[in-house]
């Protein structure tokens, strides 16, 4: 099929886009919500084809679909792109080929030579439009205002159903956060490393599990207060977290103790990481009232780069590492790395 040369592009798309994203909607699984929705519509109008679909820079994705195997379309050739153009009102074409704007469109001279198309925008509460919910028929038909209405209906169910899946993603999130540091708890490394973890069962791929102390940290909390020690924590956090690449995770698993998951990361890689944290994190760290604090710093590091037989055996060489570099140099700093092979 041939894409058609161009689209109408919304005057806010920018705007429009980063509300679409801001859903974490895109590429995901299907869901009973949203398939409900286009059962409904299908049955509700008595049209072949139904779809909950949403409008990204490029193309058109479908979050739901019936009487339809593609995931999504060019965005070129997507009646949703002349749709949302007019947010406050369904867009109504009952018989495409009739319509300049689509007479030529591949959808239409082409299998499956769609003849009628009835689109409601999906607009969130900031009046942004992220798709639609459509139906399609393969042959020209009318289209009451009583139909319009109920389009708009299950347009506005669509808008609840993504904002429930929004909070239930946020309220997961802050489940697996650590509410001092604001970066991962224990919770989302232990998921994190289970995923890496049989991901390389079944690739090959290396990745690392990093341990990292803090030394002299209780010396902080008695000399300067708990309150001192939390700024510590926050600014530690931080400062690792600028040396990790983006899709690896960092946590603190409790106390002053953090642990990394690095993905794609052999030994060479895992101990240039340790070094950096090695060198970064015992430096000064300026607390609110001026007072410099300073901490060492002992990583425990295992890299794994064939099958192991479980997590917890290289997560347990891990802390045997760490645990290695603190009786090695009690509160200053030092670097242990396993590497673990089957």
């Amino acid at each position: 099929m041939t894409a058609a040369p161009s689209c109408p592009i919304p005057s806010n798309e920018s705007l429009r886009l980063a509300a679409v994203h801001s859903y974490e909607v895109l590429d995901s699984e299907p869901e009973l919500e949203f398939d409900a929705i286009t059962r409904v519509a299908a049955h509700m109008f008595g049209a072949p084809i139904a779809v909950v679909a949403l409008l990204d820079s490029d193309r058109l994705w479908f979050k739901s679909k019936l009487g339809i195997e593609l995931p999504e379309i060019d965005r070129r050739i997507a009646f949703c792109a002349h749709a949302i153009m007019q947010p406050d009102r369904p867009l109504i074409i009952e018989d495409l080929s009739a319509d300049a704007r689509f007479a030529d469109n591949p959808l239409v001279v082409s299998p499956p030579h769609v003849r009628f198309y009835a689109g409601a925008p999906i607009v969130d509460p900031d009046s942004q439009a992220l798709g639609t919910v459509a139906v399609i028929d393969v042959r020209t038909r009318s289209f009451s205002d009583e139909q319009r209405a109920a389009l708009v209906d299950l347009s506005s169910l669509v808008v609840t159903a993504l904002q429930a899946r929004r909070r239930a993603l946020q309220l997961a999130r802050l489940a697996m956060t650590d509410h001092l540091t604001g970066i991962a708890n224990r919770a989302r490394f232990e998921q994190v490393l289970n995923s890496e973890f049989n991901q390389a069962k079944r690739s090959g791929d290396s990745f690392a599990v990093l341990l990292v102390d803090l030394n002299g940290f209780k010396s902080v909390n008695d000399t300067y207060g708990h309150a001192a020690g939390d700024e510590v924590l926050r600014e530690t956090a931080k400062r690792i977290e600028q040396l990790v690449r983006r899709g690896d995770t960092l946590a603190r698993l409790g106390g002053d103790e953090f642990g990394l998951v690095v993905r794609s990361a052999d030994t060479r890689a895992t101990a240039a990481l340790t070094s950096r944290i090695q060198n970064v994190v015992p430096r000064g760290i300026t607390l609110a009232d001026g007072t410099v604090a300073s901490v060492g710093v002992s990583v425990g590091a295992a890299t794994y780069k064939r099958e192991m037989p479980s997590v917890d055996m290289m997560l347990g060489h891990a802390d045997e590492a760490l645990y290695e570099a603190k009786e090695r140099l009690g509160d200053s700093a030092e670097i242990v790395l396993r590497t673990l092979r089957s």
